[in-house]
């Protein structure tokens, strides 16, 4: 481990780092006290593969033991009893691992049973599903109280009644019993054994999965600059936007505003896009009397001038659209490559009636 971090090059830092890997290389100390030094160094810059080559804890060994270490101190804190917090001392940090979702509280009733019943892993994996989905009830189920072993007594209810296999019911049956905690949550699951009614499991619901299959499909996101009359500064200030795949996803921060188009393949093979905001009137040449809001897509990328393409242009410090016959001697700020009219809908009400829209 001689290849340090930046944040790790200072003597202090170093030292510390050094100490720390000395006592994981010689596995010196319980495994609860290698997760918190594991994550020192991990707080000192050390990625999981610099930690490997130095310690040898692989790195899913090493995301075990830090975070059960945090689900130890945890049920230290809310008063795990002495017997559970021994026993998980020396041993356990996959059992505990499996506990990590569970609120402190939790977590601490939860170790307690693992511990009473020596479950392994898997059992526990089972125990903490169970108590997540018993806490969001906001009403207890009829018989059950507010324990892990109820939690699990529960979950094992609703499966045997939910089973019309006799061997399969008769094994859920026996697991409730063995975990209920309360003589009312033993009773309602005793009733199983007399009452063989079937209470059908409702199936989940498909998914709803959709596939973007063409490229119009996938919006281009662009950014917004504002409505003329906008500034050369504005306009040149909108920052370079990449999109991040395999949906075109982007990130930004601040205020900026952004418009979703059709990946139109125009769209897609621009370079810098940007939205400016006008009416319809704002170009020349236009005959046009009528004025609606566009959208101006502008590439900024594209500042060579050709006969055929209009471009945008700083006038004495704000924006202008124009057309030159020959090359320009001012400066082109960015091409307009498409100009976006907004849905024309002859009556916006009938859109609103889904019974009007299906004739």
């Amino acid at each position: 481990m001689t290849d340090q971090p930046p944040n790790a090059q200072n003597s202090d830092n170093s030292e510390i780092a050094q100490e720390l890997v000395r006592k994981l290389r010689q596995k010196q100390g319980t495994w609860v006290e290698w997760g918190i030094a594991i994550a020192q160094l991990q707080k000192l810059g050390y990625d999981p593969q610099a930690i490997f080559e130095g310690t040898g804890f692989e790195p899913i060994q090493q995301n075990q033991v830090v975070v059960g270490s945090q689900v130890y101190n945890s049920i230290e804190k809310v008063g795990a009893s002495q017997a559970a917090r021994s026993h998980y001392s020396t041993r356990g940090s996959d059992v505990l691992y499996e506990l990590r979702l569970l609120t402190q509280e939790e977590r601490a009733a939860a170790a307690e049973l693992t511990f009473l019943h020596k479950l392994d892993i898997d059992e526990a994996r089972e125990v903490a599903k169970a108590v997540k989905d018993f806490s969001r009830f906001g009403t207890l189920p009829e018989g059950f109280e507010s324990h892990p072993g109820d939690a699990v007594a529960y979950h094992c209810w609703k499966l045997a009644r939910q089973n019309s296999d006799l061997q399969e019911r008769s094994r859920l049956i026996a697991k409730g019993i063995r975990f209920a905690h309360s003589q009312t949550a033993r009773k309602q699951i005793e009733q199983l054994l007399t009452d063989f009614t079937v209470v059908p499991k409702r199936p989940a619901p498909l998914l709803p999965f959709y596939r973007l299959d063409s490229e119009e499909e996938l919006p281009r996101m662009i950014p917004v600059v504002g409505e003329l009359p906008i500034t050369a500064q504005d306009f040149k200030a909108v920052p370079i936007v990449e999109g991040i795949e395999p949906f075109g996803m982007v990130k930004f921060a601040g205020e900026q505003a952004w418009v979703a188009l059709p990946g139109w393949q125009i769209l897609l093979s621009a370079e810098d896009p940007v939205v400016i905001l006008c009416k319809s009137n704002s170009f020349p040449n236009q005959t046009q009397n009528s004025s609606q809001p566009v959208l101006v897509v502008v590439d900024r990328q594209e500042r060579e001038w050709d006969s055929n393409s209009y471009f945008v242009v700083d006038n004495s410090g704000e924006l202008d659209f124009q057309w030159f016959e020959t090359a320009p001697e001012i400066p082109i700020l960015g091409k307009i490559i498409v100009i976006v009219r907004p849905k024309k809908i002859l009556d916006e009400n009938v859109t609103k009636d889904f019974w009007q829209i299906d004739e």
